[in-house]
This record gives structure tokens, sequence and C-alpha cells, in this order.
């Protein structure tokens, strides 16, 4: 237990990754600082990381800009998805209001190896486009939330997800519900079962669930990544791709 004084300072980390979690993990603790982890509240049963945990929306950047004053919050380290667009700009903007130092950790994207057969996409709707002219039979890995591109693709679906879908969701579809990590031997297993012909995913980037990948690239099976939108810039704001970095950014900048 963080023992705090009244020189004590406060972090908030914007979390619902496993980069997240790790960062909560090493920082819980510490003596005279108080770590907050805010999770958007999306998935039903997430997994908790460690310390205070708040979930829910802000309410925007005026209602995120609030909360860090009414908090006193002396930092905040932004450890959200890669395509968590929204929340990082509501970061950006709050934290350039309120004057608090703001850290980036977003994780290395996946890049492409001799054998990968990787199709970059801009967006969702560019993906459906292409998906005719590559195959029948679709692994579709982007998330619950953003299936409406193919909805009405004449093609059949895998679609995997931790909770399930939102509509609307393709009209030949099946859903698998499943939280990674993902091995590899299972993932050539699920692409041969369900004969999958093409996958397609985000460039999320870590370990979690890139055996898909490799999976692919042994089964000659083309892939369609969609690219991760930029980061938005802003005064005050720094970014790094690694755990170790947010903790010492964070140690050096609170002297804890």
């Amino acid at each position: 237990m963080s023992v705090l004084t009244p020189n004590s300072s406060t972090l908030l980390v914007l979390g619902g990754t496993g980069e997240g979690r790790r960062l909560a993990g090493v920082l819980v603790g510490r003596p005279a600082l108080r770590v907050v982890s805010s999770l958007a509240g999306r998935v039903k049963a997430p997994s908790l990381p460690a310390g205070e945990v708040r979930i829910g929306g802000f309410g925007g950047t005026a209602g995120l800009a609030q909360w860090l004053r009414d908090n006193r919050v002396d930092a905040v380290v932004d450890a959200t998805h890669p395509f968590a667009a929204r929340i990082t700009a509501h970061a950006v903007r709050a934290c350039a209001a309120t004057a608090t130092p703001l850290l980036v950790l977003s994780r290395p994207g996946w890049t492409a190896g001799p054998g990968d057969l990787w199709h970059w996409v801009r967006s969702l709707d560019e993906a459906a486009g292409l998906l005719p002219e590559l195959g029948r039979r679709v692994f579709l890995t982007t998330g619950r939330q953003d299936l409406a591109a193919f909805a009405d693709l004449d093609l059949w679906f895998l679609v995997r997800s931790v909770d399930p879908p939102q509509p609307p969701v393709p009209r030949h579809s099946e859903v698998l519900l499943a939280r990674g990590p993902f091995s590899v031997d299972g993932e050539r297993d699920l692409l041969e079962r369900h004969r999958i012909d093409v996958l397609v995913t985000k460039d999320s980037g870590g370990i979690m669930t890139a055996a898909k990948l490799i999976a692919a690239r042994d089964a000659r099976i083309p892939v369609v990544v969609q690219r991760r939108p930029p980061l938005p810039s802003g005064p005050g704001v720094e970014q790094v791709e690694t755990v170790e970095d947010a903790v010492a950014w964070v140690r050096q900048l609170l002297q804890v």
C-alpha cells in the first residue's frame, strides 16, 4: 500500500491494455504516489490492474480536464489501445488545458516480414472493398464495434471478439468469443478448420494477438491490415513504446 503524504503525487493511467496493467503493477505501492487506472468500460469483464481503478468515460475533454483538477493529478499516462484515438485526443486537449504532463505509451506496430502477404489500408471501408478480390472466407479480428463496413458483403466471416459484437454484423457469419493471448498452433488449427482464405485485422501491435499473423504467413493467406490513426500532438506531450520507458518517465517527473 502506498504511503501518501501532503507531498504525494497522483498519476492517472488511461488503461485497458496489457501495458497499462503492467505499468500500474510496477508503480502501485511506491511511497507518496497515488496511481489511478481508468478503463473505458467497453468490456464486460475486463482484466483489472493493481491498485485504484475507475471504470467509465469522463464526459469528453471538458469532463476529463475537470477530473484532473478535482483529483489534483500531477501526470497522465495514456496507455490505451493504439486505435483508441478519441480518448487520446481528449487526453491531449485536457492535459493542455490543465498544464498536466502527458505521456503516450504506444507499443510498436507490426512489420511485415518475408513470406507475409499483407495489404495495408487506411480504413475498414477500404478493407471491405478489397476483400472480394482476396478470398471468400474471412477471419475478422477488428473488434466488436467495427463490423458495419462488412455487413453487406456476400462473403462468409468468422468474427472473433472478447464480447458479443454490436450490430450490424455480416449476414453470413459465425461469432467466436475469445480473449488472447493466442498460440500459433491454435491459430493454425482455427484457419484450417474454418477454411479461412483471408484475414482482416488492425495494426494493434504486441504479442497478445500476433500469432494469427504467423499462422497466416505459414498458410500463405493474405492479410488486410488497417493502419493506425496518427497520434495527436500537443504541448507537453511525450511518447514512448515500452513500459520500462514509461516507468522511467514517471519516476523522473514525479521523483518517486
